[in-house]
């Protein structure tokens, strides 16, 4: 939907070119919000945000709702996160941004349509921990187009495909420490 790998590089279509341009306007947008990097796949896309002042922390009690608060260590609420925004506020914003743009040039420039939801429903993140750690996930993403053909969302890979349905893409079910941005 959003273009094809030829030759190992990603040549991004007009719907390619806009979810681009919706990522790159992230910072304007949203003050204490960076981007890292970043590429559009044919069907999905890889990035890193940049939440600029937000303390280390680990990941939040599941048994606590997510508020977009800053906790100390003990879990205690310590005010606004720097931006005001949480991970999850940015990716929404951004799957909203994108759709509608999507949504009104399949109406006014025919643009290929989607079925149900342009986005799947969750997405997968990670907490950069260091700066080795921050350069192999850039240079995972980096070449994730020379990897595509090994892609779990490559749309000749049987993984996910439903049986009896072969034209029928799943959301992939993907183990934590699987893909190497993971480890």
């Amino acid at each position: 939907m959003f273009g094809e790998i030829a030759n190992g590089e990603m040549r991004l279509n007009d719907a390619g070119k806009m979810i681009q341009a919706v990522w790159d306007e992230i910072p304007a947008y949203y003050p204490g919000i960076d981007i890292d990097a970043f590429i559009v796949m044919p069907n999905h896309i890889h990035g890193i945000v940049v939440i600029v002042g937000a303390a280390p922390c680990g990941r939040p009690d599941s048994a606590r709702p997510h508020n977009g608060q800053a906790h100390s260590k003990n879990g205690q609420a310590q005010g606004p996160a720097p931006t005001g925004l949480s991970l999850p506020d940015v990716v929404h914003r951004f799957k909203t941004m994108t759709t509608k743009r999507y949504a009104d040039r399949v109406k006014q420039n025919g643009w290929m349509s989607f079925p149900g939801k342009l986005w799947q429903r969750n997405y997968w993140e990670h907490i950069v921990r260091n700066e080795p750690e921050l350069n192999r996930i850039r240079e995972y993403i980096h070449n994730n187009p020379a990897q595509w053909e090994l892609d779990k969302l490559h749309p000749s890979s049987l993984y996910g495909r439903p049986a009896g349905r072969p034209n029928e893409i799943r959301e992939p079910i993907t183990e934590y420490n699987v893909e190497a941005w993971m480890v």
